[in-house]
């Protein structure tokens, strides 16, 4: 906002707030990816009571759940175009309102095909355009600087939605029932609609703030560039356009398959395997519902932990380096999930818990790191957009694999094994990405297939 002589107008400048409002504003956004990660986290705790009422078998459940991370996945890279075109608070609304309603409406199921609508797609399409998009474009448009905490505890927040609705979402379907835990999720949802609109703002300057962190000549240049944008409506139109063109462009490029497949394996052996069929597997070993949720949910402590150490190893080691180390560690832990399991929990058993913690999303920063090495700061983001599509397509996939071979087996064996060699394909195939200098700045180039550094026409 500019004053007639072209300065910062001191309103702008100087809020009369005891603490900087950005702070409010990431609060609310943590609460709400919360919410969205809340009820994806939780349908594993629901399969039992869904089983026992409807008699529907695991393969059945296993489908919603994967057109559910397979919908999350590929909304997730245009979540940025609807919150370019639209105020950000009224598309994390929307999204809220979708979780909500595909949470909810689960009562009144009587059908499978219905179960897929308002667990894959409702939830689905709600929780992508929840996804970390939303995060990094608050970071970015709410702070000039921490962005860096800002994107760690925001990439915490699927681990925050576990711990925190995990145990409460099992402890109500054992006491009170399935249909009032999916109730609470959805009720969580909804309640935080209200914050989204106070004290919540889609930019500081809709509401007269600048930036954390942002000076008054830097808040100039801002308003003036946001201006010039807002002028030139072509641009906007060509977003959608633009992010699929990354994709087309990106994939001429060896280092591109390769982190698409090894965020494909990631998802398959996180949100497809473990989150969605531990609980189940542990309760075929004659494990408490109750107990395996809590172990989840140790697993969610670690994984915050897991994601802040990674990132500071991103800055010391080379990147691909330490995804080699995660996969192949990750792949050893699951050949021997099977023989853990048990009535009760091994001390092996809680080795596990932390140790899958830590690896569970410690393969984000690395990957993250990649994609900028490989196609330059202006493009990274869209193309990790797209490489985190594959991670919940491969969710997708593993989660129906997993689900499917037990049916037909009677066991989580194959699922685990499987789950292994892809982890240790995903290892061995980083040792062909093309490797860049450790100081290369390829934010002006895209790669040649070899990994040299070419100039974009």
């Amino acid at each position: 906002m500019l004053n007639a002589t072209g300065a910062v107008s001191a309103d702008v400048a100087h809020p009369r707030w005891p603490f900087h409002r950005a702070w409010l504003v990431a609060a609310v956004t943590l609460l709400a990816l919360v919410a969205a990660a809340a009820f994806r986290s939780t349908t594993g705790a629901l399969f039992a009571p869904l089983e026992e009422e409807f008699g529907w078998s695991r393969t059945d459940l296993s489908v919603a759940v994967t057109v559910n991370l397979v919908v999350y996945g590929l909304v997730a890279p245009f979540a940025a175009v609807l919150m370019d075109r639209f105020p950000v608070r009224w598309v994390a609304v929307a999204a809220l309102t979708l979780v909500a309603a595909g949470a909810g409406l689960t009562v009144l199921m009587s059908a499978v095909w219905q179960l897929v609508l308002l667990w894959g797609v409702l939830v689905g399409v709600g929780t992508g355009a929840m996804a970390l998009v939303f995060g990094a474009v608050v970071a970015n448009r709410w702070f000039s600087t921490n962005r860096g905490l800002v994107m760690g505890i925001f990439s915490a927040a699927n681990a925050c939605g576990q711990l925190a609705f995990l145990p409460l979402v099992v402890l109500v379907a054992e006491r009170h029932g399935w249909r009032p835990a999916a109730l609470s999720v959805a009720g969580f949802a909804l309640l935080i609609v209200p914050l989204l609109l106070w004290p919540f703002a889609s930019r500081p300057s809709d509401v007269g703030w600048r930036a954390w962190g942002e000076r008054p000549a830097d808040m100039a240049t801002a308003t003036v560039t946001a201006t010039a944008t807002a002028t030139e409506p072509s641009v906007r139109r060509s977003l959608a356009r633009e992010t699929v063109a990354v994709l087309v462009e990106a994939g001429h490029h060896r280092a591109f398959w390769i982190l698409f497949f090894t965020f494909w394996v990631c998802g398959w052996s996180t949100n497809g395997l473990i989150q969605t069929h531990f609980i189940p597997a542990a309760h075929d070993h004659g494990m408490p519902v109750t107990t395996a949720s809590g172990l989840l949910a140790l697993i969610g402590i670690f994984d915050v932990v897991g994601v802040i150490l990674s990132g500071w190893l991103t800055d010391r080691v080379r990147p691909w380096i330490l995804l080699v180390g995660y996969y192949t560690f990750r792949g050893l832990s699951l050949l021997f999930v099977h023989s853990l399991l048990g009535p009760e929990v091994s001390p092996p058993m809680w080795l596990f818990i932390v140790f899958y913690g830590l690896d569970w999303v410690a393969t984000v920063p690395p990957t993250v790191a990649l994609c900028r090495e490989h196609f330059g700061l202006e493009r990274s983001a869209v193309v990790f957009g797209w490489v985190f599509a594959a991670h919940m397509v491969g969710a997708g996939v593993g989660a129906f694999v997993a689900g499917a071979g037990r049916d037909a087996s009677g066991s989580y064996l194959m699922a685990w094994v499987t789950a292994a060699l892809l982890c240790f394909a995903a290892a061995a195939s980083l040792f062909f990405l093309p490797r860049t200098p450790v100081d290369t700045d390829v934010a002006d180039g895209l790669p040649a297939s070899d990994g040299e550094v070419v100039p974009r026409p």
